[in-house]
């Protein structure tokens, strides 16, 4: 009996570490302006595709990365449906192996990662994992206008 109590004890512990863990993927945070070289950063941004036309969201991604492929989706739909918009958003994915510089300057530490820049290109919202189609509608609907 009390090798099942351990067990459980151990389990219901382990449960409580993963939830902390992962509470925070998915969710849509207010971005850091803190930026080391702003120079640098937009001189990546713009060999990236940012033009300043309007927002954009820049996602990173790999082929390697299974839930990248759910972010395209995600990403594509919500863009998509603000293409009617005054200043319709950007969507521009990239390949983290490719581009390690950039993803170095932005600070991205896992996959997949999505950004919100405003026209400015100003980061406005950081999203790690896969962001929720209402949260990234949200985020960028006030800067389409």
């Amino acid at each position: 009996m009390i090798e099942i109590t351990i067990l459980v004890v151990i389990v219901l512990a382990a449960l409580a570490v993963g939830t902390a863990l992962r509470r925070r993927d998915g969710k849509l945070r207010a971005a850091d302006t803190i930026t080391p070289t702003e120079a640098a950063r937009t001189e990546l941004l713009a060999a990236a595709g940012m033009s300043g036309s309007g927002p954009t969201v820049l996602h990173f991604s790999a082929q390697w990365c299974g839930p990248c492929g759910a972010v395209r989706r995600v990403v594509a739909g919500v863009t998509e449906g603000l293409s009617d918009a005054p200043n319709p958003p950007l969507d521009i994915e990239v390949d983290i192996d490719a581009e390690p510089a950039l993803a170095k300057e932005l600070n991205v530490l896992s996959l997949p990662t999505t950004f919100v820049f405003d026209r400015e290109g100003r980061e406005r919202f950081r999203i790690s994992g896969v962001p929720k189609t209402a949260d990234l509608h949200t985020a960028l609907e006030p800067l389409t206008v």
